[in-house]
């Protein structure tokens, strides 16, 4: 759970393309756009996560997001969606038993090498 967070990112427009596609398997869509600040919005219902155009990144300064999603569906549908945007497999969709037992996650990398994840805590 989160209020927002956001992260400097190389391509804004690059990384705008690959989250509206990542997000929209979890509800989420683009709520604020600006190129004049140079900033992009998602969330459901008011945007909580930001990325902004920023310094290039050094490749030693990861961020770690995890989405939180519906349901194991919506997590095995935003895995998909994000490599098919271009992410990179950072963790199958699976159960996470060492963090609980009905913890069930996904991970990629995003275009700028951030680990970013969904998961759900419920039994399906």
């Amino acid at each position: 759970m989160f209020d927002h967070i956001g992260f400097d990112v190389r391509d804004r427009k690059r990384s705008k393309i690959f989250y509206e596609q990542a997000l929209a398997a979890i509800g989420s869509k683009v709520q604020f756009d600006s190129d004049e600040w140079n900033m992009t919005g998602f969330g459901i219902e008011r945007p909580q996560f930001w990325i902004l155009q920023g310094q290039p990144k050094n490749g030693d300064d990861e961020v770690h997001v995890c989405f939180a999603a519906k349901n194991r569906a919506a997590v095995d549908a935003f895995y998909a969606a994000a490599l098919s945007a271009g992410g990179r497999d950072n963790g199958k969709p699976g159960l996470r038993p060492e963090y609980h037992a009905n913890y069930y996650g996904a991970f990629v990398f995003d275009p700028d090498g951030n680990n970013i994840e969904a998961c759900c805590h419920g039994p399906e």
